[in-house]
Formats: C-alpha cells, sequence, structure tokens
C-alpha cells in the first residue's frame, strides 16, 4: 500500500512542468489535484493515515512533513524531543506537498493559497483500537511549498482532581459557585491549555446543567453531552471568526463560552463584553504568568481604549492559571502551574495600573488557592519529579526560585 501510495505522488509531482517556478507550483497542485482518480485520492489519505498510525504506535505527540526544513523525511516529537523518522518513506518536496494537499478540502485549499495557513483538524478511524482519533493540525508555507505539523489529541480526558487546583481554586472555575467571570488558562505553545480547558468543560459536564459553546480554531476534543449540552464551532468551518462566534453565541443562550484563543483585539473586546453581560467565559493566551497575562490583554488593545478595558478586566477577571509542561526525572513531562484568584486588593491593583503588586498577592495567597510558578517548581523539586536545573531554567523570575532552592 505505501509504495502504491508512493509512486502515486511521484508520477503526479513528474507531471508538474519545470516551467513552474517558486510558489506556482503549489498552485499547480492544488489546481490539478482533483484530477487525481477517486481511487488515487483514497491510496494518498490511507498513507497520510498511515504515517499518522505510526505516529500514534511510537507514542509522539505530533508530525512533520514537507517543505524545504523537513529535508524529504517525516518527523516525530517524541517526549519532547523532535527527531526524523528514518525507517518511513521520504518525499520529495512537491510529494509532500501534494501529499498534505490530499487531506484538504476545496475551501481549505483555497483559503491555504490566501492566508499562507491554515488550522484544520483532522479525523480518521484507528482500527487497531475501533475509535476514531483527531489530529489538530497547521498547513503552511516553507520556501514556497507546503509544511504540515499534526498534533495527536489525546482520546482520554484529565480530570480536573488530577492537576491538583486548590478548592478554592476550582471554586471560582464553577459555573454553579460563581455564574459569570472570565477565567484565562495561559502558556507557550504545548504547555497543555487545551488539555486543561477541556478538563474544565468535562468537570461541567458531569453535573452542571448548563449550555457550553466551544469555539476553537481548530476544534481539538469533542464531548459527547452528558450533563450539560455541548456545541463546537470550529472557526474557518462553523464561524469565520473567534469575535463572530462570540457575538453569534449570544444569541444561543449559553451558559459558558470557551473561546478558544484571545488572539487579536477584536476577540479580547468581545470576550469582555460577552463576560459582563453575565455569562461565564474561559480562555487562553499565549503568556507565562499571570501578571504579563494582565498587561497582553490590556497592551493589545488601542491605547485610547486600554483604560476602559483595564476596568473591565478587573470587573470580570476571575481567575488566571499559567502552567508549563517541564521535563521530569522519569522522562516524562510534568505539570507546573502559576494561580492567581482575584480578590478585592488583585482589581484594585489592576484598576490603578500596579500590576507589579500582585506576584506578590500571589506570593501571600495560598490560602485562597493562589501559588506563584516558582512556589510550585519547588514543590515538584522537592517530591523528586524534577531536576533543581529545570526549577531554574522554567521559573519565571530566577532571583525568587535561587532563594527558595537556598530555603530548600
Amino acid at each position: 500500500m505505501t509504495n502504491e501510495s508512493k509512486a502515486i505522488l511521484t508520477k503526479f509531482s513528474r507531471q508538474i512542468p519545470q516551467s513552474v517556478l517558486g510558489p506556482e507550483r503549489v498552485n499547480y497542485i492544488v489546481d490539478h489535484i482533483e484530477e487525481l482518480s477517486v481511487e488515487d485520492r483514497s491510496s494518498l489519505i490511507n498513507l497520510a493515515n498511515y504515517l499518522l498510525e505510526t505516529m500514534i504506535e511510537r507514542d509522539a505527540s505530533d508530525i512533520e512533513l514537507g517543505g524545504h526544513g523537513a529535508s524529504g523525511y517525516v518527523w516525530f516529537r517524541v517526549q519532547g524531543i523532535k527527531a526524523r523518522v528514518k525507517d518511513l518513506p521520504q518525499f520529495t518536496i512537491d510529494e509532500a506537498s501534494t501529499l498534505i494537499a490530499s487531506l484538504l478540502n476545496i475551501n481549505q485549499r483555497r483559503h491555504l493559497l490566501v492566508s499562507r495557513n491554515l488550522d484544520f483538524s483532522y479525523t480518521f478511524r484507528y482500527f487497531k483500537e475501533n475509535a476514531d482519533v483527531r489530529f489538530r493540525a497547521d498547513a503552511y508555507f516553507d520556501l514556497d511549498s507546503l509544511a504540515l505539523n499534526m498534533r495527536a489529541i489525546s482520546s482520554r480526558l484529565r480530570t480536573i482532581e488530577s492537576l491538583g487546583f486548590h478548592p478554592y481554586a476550582l471554586q471560582t472555575m464553577s459555573h454553579s459557585h460563581i455564574k459569570f467571570g472570565l477565567t484565562l488558562i495561559t502558556g507557550i505553545t504545548g504547555s497543555g491549555k487545551s488539555t486543561t480547558l477541556d478538563a474544565i468543560i468535562d468537570y461541567h459536564n458531569k453535573f452542571d446543567p448548563a449550555h457550553v459553546v466551544i469555539i476553537a480554531s481548530p476544534v481539538e476534543y469533542v464531548h459527547n453531552s452528558n450533563v450539560s449540552i455541548i456545541k463546537h464551532r470550529e472557526v474557518g468551518r462553523d464561524v469565520l471568526s473567534f469575535q463572530e462566534g462570540v457575538v453569534q453565541a449570544l444569541r444561543q443562550d449559553p451558559d459558558i463560552i470557551v473561546i478558544g484563543e484571545m488572539r487579536d483585539p477584536d476577540t479580547i473586546m468581545a470576550a469582555l463584553e460577552v463576560t459582563d453581560t453575565g455569562h461565564k467565559v474561559f480562555s487562553t493566551l499565549h503568556t507565562s504568568s499571570a501578571v504579563e497575562s494582565i498587561d497582553r490583554i490590556i497592551a493589545e488593545v488601542n491605547p485610547a481604549e486600554q483604560e476602559r478595558v483595564r476596568m473591565r478586566l478587573a470587573d470580570v477577571l476571575i481567575s488566571i492559571v499559567s502552567q508549563k509542561l517541564i521535563p521530569g526525572i522519569d522522562g516524562k513531562l510534568v505539570l507546573a502551574k502559576e494561580v492567581l484568584v482575584v480578590t478585592p486588593s488583585v482589581r484594585a491593583a489592576i484598576k490603578n495600573n500596579n500590576t507589579s503588586e500582585i506576584y506578590m498577592m500571589v506570593n501571600q495567597g495560598g490560602n485562597l488557592g493562589m501559588i506563584t510558578m516558582e512556589q510550585d517548581l519547588i514543590r515538584l523539586y522537592q517530591q523528586r519529579r524534577i531536576s533543581k536545573e529545570s526549577a531554574v531554567s522554567f521559573a519565571n523570575n530566577k532571583t525568587r526560585i535561587r532563594q527558595l532552592l537556598k530555603a530548600v
């Protein structure tokens, strides 16, 4: 099967005229890929599925394919380390671009050519486990050729209890305890934000008769409605943008709105407004600390709007979880997190533009479920789950972590 699929790719790529150069080669592939027979298209999809099956069997989190940087190889990330997989088929740049294009529908291919990037989800039936498996995918251009990253979406949800939140911090995230307000889950790419969000959704789905609307790019884990009714809206597929998804959600009678990412000023403003109308909102940011998250939201909007946004954010913000995945001593990744619970003192610091004071409030707020990243790294170090070097390397405040280490 692999050899037949590879032969289809080779034959198709050889038909591209040598006079077609640069980005026009991808345009040619996109324009002509529909000329492949149904059988050939199916064979290419089976080849892609074979690569993904291999990825699952080797416990890889990500696969990279195509583009100049791949050097013709398929690459896997296993336990945080990305390396070429030498026993899988190699692909020329045109072959890889063709394989990637074969996974997309007509509208997706058009969007990719215009935007030069496409986030999408991908699902196929994994017969060895008799289950559908899902992937978060990103197709993009690398030196005028197509490249693809796909990340495996775990079919097993982590429970909220396994994430180690203080009961009071967990209350701030509970819709049954606080009916409205904004909770942010922050961290760099690959820090487990989606896993935490899904755990929060699943937590509500077990006991809260709420309407949950998830707006994501792409939708990763698909929740089955249990006690809650859960709707999934994928940006670019079910709705045009995060902002439109948030605005439209107001007409869909939601209790909880999950915004995959507050990535632009329009989405930030929409999120604050919908929270202000009395909804429970969860969202993510690419920031590494609670204070940085607050400052980033305010800095993202027009300077003329910043004072109003600061006041509104102070009024609606409930909690922030900033997290990192740290290499553990046993070779597995370990979750470290900073938790801010918004108290009257924190709210006043935001309104008065004194966010630099918030770190010490978190440092001293353990009885309210708060913890700094440095305190949590020390906890993990004392439990012998991470090394001293990792604790220092992943700390936001290097001076503080060294002080804490001396006291251990």
